[in-house]
């Protein structure tokens, strides 16, 4: 493939809380489409919008030019690519797979491998900005690759996100990603005990936030989550069982390389029991609720 037009046929395997989002702002700039998802009335609402429905993710790689996944797990972009109905089996020579999961860089790496078997090639692009950016084409997107399919495929991350930045070979965006994750386990631990802190003394916490929120202490997390928790809102942005995953994953490359990384490892155990309370499905927010049990603290708002 050497460039994009109209014509583009675009793929898209994974419709959660992201990746509806991010196709639905590919089809509002005329992008065709063709969509899986395991649960088809996750997909419902592109297919209305114009999306054609494919029954497998090698139906979607048969109609489509460039193909992109956003799944949960890494055995999930495993079956989605190396499957026996898998993407990779299907994909036509001159292709481009974009996998926009927070999976295993080993993994990113074998697909690429097995995919330049096919003359496709294959792109590691996780993405970092929740729900919010997913909705507003404002994403964090972290790319792995060769740099001439990157190239090509750089007008659609474009509409998706505002901060691109190429990494590298293939892998680099998954290792860049984990940085992320990392980076923000500390930070979401640090608001909600600053949160749980304010709260028990007394503070209105809107009110703290918006002295904080402007100093040494500004974050993303403090901007968009902290407010949520204050509302008691934990609907997910991203959920709590997918970040207990992209830690694991970073503790096993940590392990690798021969680090230390302690901190990681605290804020993991403290998310593993906020998912033995029943909450994996919500907010990575939730932590607050775990840290509450800790403590003993019951907000009644």
């Amino acid at each position: 493939m050497k460039n994009l037009d109209q014509n583009t046929t675009i793929g898209w395997i994974g419709t959660g809380v992201m990746g509806t989002s991010m196709l639905s702002l590919l089809q509002k700039q005329g992008y065709k489409s063709v969509v899986y998802n395991r649960t088809k009335k996750k997909a419902q609402s592109l297919v209305d919008a114009g999306a054609e429905w494919a029954d497998s993710p090698q139906a979607v790689a048969e109609q489509a030019q460039v193909i992109f996944t956003i799944v949960g797990f890494p055995e999930d972009v495993r079956e989605v690519y190396l499957g026996e109905k898998g993407v990779i089996q299907a994909a036509k020579e001159g292709s481009i797979v974009v996998d926009m999961t927070t999976t295993e860089p080993s993994l990113a790496r074998e697909i690429y491998t097995e995919a330049k078997k096919k003359g496709v090639s294959a792109i590691d692009a996780p993405v970092s900005g929740g729900d919010v950016g997913a909705k507003n084409g404002t994403l964090s997107i972290m790319v792995g690759g060769d740099k001439e399919a990157v190239d090509i495929v750089m007008p659609l991350f474009e509409i998706m996100g505002k901060n691109i930045v190429y990494q590298g070979k293939a892998g680099n965006g998954q290792h860049t990603k984990m940085c992320n994750q990392i980076t923000i386990s500390g930070t979401m631990i640090g608001v909600c005990e600053c949160l749980l802190y304010g709260y028990k003394a007394g503070l209105d916490l809107p009110t703290m936030l918006k002295s904080i929120s402007g100093g040494a202490a500004a974050c993303w997390t403090l901007d968009n989550l902290a407010p949520r928790i204050v509302n008691r809102n934990f609907d997910p942005g991203f959920y709590v069982e997918h970040f207990i995953k992209d830690m694991g994953i970073a503790l096993v490359e940590a392990n690798r390389m021969g680090l230390a990384l302690p901190g990681l490892a605290l804020v993991k155990q403290m998310y593993e029991a906020v998912k033995a309370q029943g909450h994996g499905k919500l907010g990575t927010q939730a932590l607050m609720l775990g840290l509450e049990k800790l403590s003993n603290v019951e907000n009644k708002k």
